[in-house]
């Protein structure tokens, strides 16, 4: 009898270690672009080209190209969730590392389920640069980046967003981060202006660089303003 009740403990302490060593689950809730004052959300607009991004887990390359003269605005917003079905989607924090370039903004914050304000600055282009769930506030995390830049005749301009569950070595970027899970989401972007030919200009923003970063995909979507979760 002590046999077999010790062979099922170890049974269950062999699944009970394949279990806490399982691979975080990362899901993207929704995403919404924001392109020179256009909303997409859910999907990609023109310019935009999404090979390289996993709409489900949310984690991938994501590049934006436009061209025209003026005054450009390109921003994405992000609603990731880590390990949702074992530990919740409130329990995280945010945080920013280096320097953002001149040009580039960003926010993390609630999505407006609750008390956030980064929806509604993404909407309209604002996003503030704070950090409204920090370690200590823990709550569901969201992430936004945008750039604004000026362009001349014959240019393109290419931003290009990197999301990965391995943190950058350099540059400006944002983490999401789980504690009970012990991982992380990690953001940065990029934006490269090309004239005649794609021959890099030399400005300042062009050598930002992008570094390695960090969903279930789901059919609720973020309405204008923010509703009860």
């Amino acid at each position: 009898m002590k046999k077999l009740l010790y062979g099922w403990l170890m049974v269950w302490a062999a699944m009970s270690a394949n279990f806490s060593q399982a691979s975080p689950v990362i899901s993207l809730y929704e995403f919404a672009f924001n392109i020179d004052g256009a909303i997409s959300k859910g999907f990609a607009p023109a310019g935009v080209n999404m090979a390289g991004f996993n709409t489900s887990s949310g984690l991938g390359s994501i590049s934006i190209k436009l061209s025209g003269a003026g005054n450009r605005y390109a921003g994405l917003f992000v609603d990731h969730e880590i390990d949702e079905t074992v530990n919740t989607f409130f329990n995280e924090n945010g945080s920013s590392s280096g320097i953002a370039a001149a040009g580039q903004g960003w926010e993390i914050d609630e999505p407006g389920f609750k008390f956030g304000n980064i929806y509604s600055n993404f909407l309209a282009g604002q996003l503030d640069g704070l950090n409204g769930v920090p370690a200590g506030l823990e709550d569901d995390v969201s992430m936004a980046s945008d750039w604004r830049f000026v362009l001349n005749t014959g240019e393109t301009a290419t931003i290009s967003y990197l999301f990965s569950d391995i943190a950058p070595t350099a540059g400006f970027y944002l983490t999401q981060f789980d504690p009970d899970s012990q991982a992380a989401i990690f953001m940065s972007s990029s934006l490269r202006i090309e004239q005649d030919g794609h021959i890099p200009e030399p400005v300042s923003l062009s050598l930002v660089g992008l570094g390695l970063l960090a969903a279930l995909a789901s059919s609720r979507r973020l309405p204008a303003s923010a509703p009860a979760r």
